[in-house]
């Protein structure tokens, strides 16, 4: 393993008697970087996180997390990695600084060094002033930033982040988001699953995950940039919006059509097809819809790539 990655998985699965949840994963992650992962519920990345925090034994494929082998050596696994996840799992009957203590001595710090430890990660997750709070107490945002400082008190290389901003305020999670960039200049690894969009173009690789398979990997411009054809907007009064969807679906030049808030997104072969586009919403009574390309978003690769690989 090169003493550049940090995370370096090869061929590895996970079967659950007859269903295959993760099928033949492969991929590295350097020190330093932020790699995201993206999928459906049920697509196999909680189940690849699981493997690689040292969790659940694999059942093929090789994984090794800072140096060490996922599944021979699972325990110095856990000594060198941070997990933490949506759900809010730290203790809520104590207060912000027990709960700092008690992981730090879950993870063997000596005294002074979990002292000073604690006062570091108060100072990162800006949680002086709560100190003496209970952590049932604290509010979503300040919640998630004890459970991060609780995740990295030992300084782990490695730093695993599961949907770690779900049903968090977008102001709390660009202070998240800070701190996250922040640990990653300094060196750590980062594999974060995230829903929002927004989160996923901040990382510096993304892997999407769909049915236990990665379909697509890299770095969220080539992603957007590797989208095949001509992707369109087209704006239509609410009342038409449904109709011109079904229109749309049934139309053959247009290869996938998706409903995006009031608007649907259209990919053709090529913008020289548009005025046909145009032409054949006329026909089924849609005469004043707006057709316009953009650029596609992550949003647009990640539903084409789902739509290819459901319909394949």
């Amino acid at each position: 393993m090169s003493a550049d990655l940090a995370i370096q998985v090869s061929d590895l699965s996970k079967r659950f008697g007859k269903f295959v949840a993760v099928d033949r994963v492969s991929f590295e992650v350097e020190r330093g970087e932020v790699f995201g992962f993206l999928g459906p519920n049920g697509s196999g990345k909680s189940t690849t996180i699981r493997m690689l925090c040292g969790i659940l034994l694999p059942s093929s494929g090789v994984g090794r997390v800072a140096g060490f082998d996922v599944a021979r050596t699972p325990e110095q696994v856990r000594q060198n990695i941070g997990y933490m996840s949506q759900k809010f799992s730290l203790y809520e009957e104590l207060t912000v600084e027990e709960n700092l203590d008690f992981f730090a001595g879950i993870y063997g710090l000596p005294g002074a060094q979990a002292a000073t430890r604690r006062e570091e990660v108060l100072v990162m997750g800006r949680l002086g002033p709560q100190r003496g709070v209970l952590a049932r107490d604290l509010p979503g945002g300040l919640r998630q930033r004890l459970a991060l400082a609780c995740a990295v008190i030992h300084q782990p290389p490695v730093l695993f982040l599961d949907e770690p901003t779900a049903g968090v305020d977008p102001i709390s999670r660009r202070e998240f988001w800070e701190l996250i960039r922040t640990m990653a200049a300094a060196g750590t690894a980062i594999l974060v699953t995230t829903h929002y969009m927004d989160e996923a173009e901040q990382c510096r690789t993304l892997a999407f995950i769909y049915q236990g398979r990665i379909i697509a990997a890299g770095p969220p411009a080539r992603l957007k940039a590797n989208l095949q054809g001509c992707l369109l907007e087209v704006q239509v009064p609410p009342g038409s919006l449904v109709p011109a969807l079904k229109a749309l679906q049934a139309y053959p030049a247009a290869s996938e059509v998706a409903m995006f808030g009031t608007a649907l997104h259209v990919t053709l072969g090529s913008a020289q097809d548009v005025p046909a586009l145009r032409a054949f919403l006329a026909t089924r009574g849609i005469a004043d819809a707006e057709v316009d390309p953009i650029v596609p978003s992550l949003e647009d690769v990640f539903v084409s790539l789902v739509t290819r690989e459901a319909a394949a």
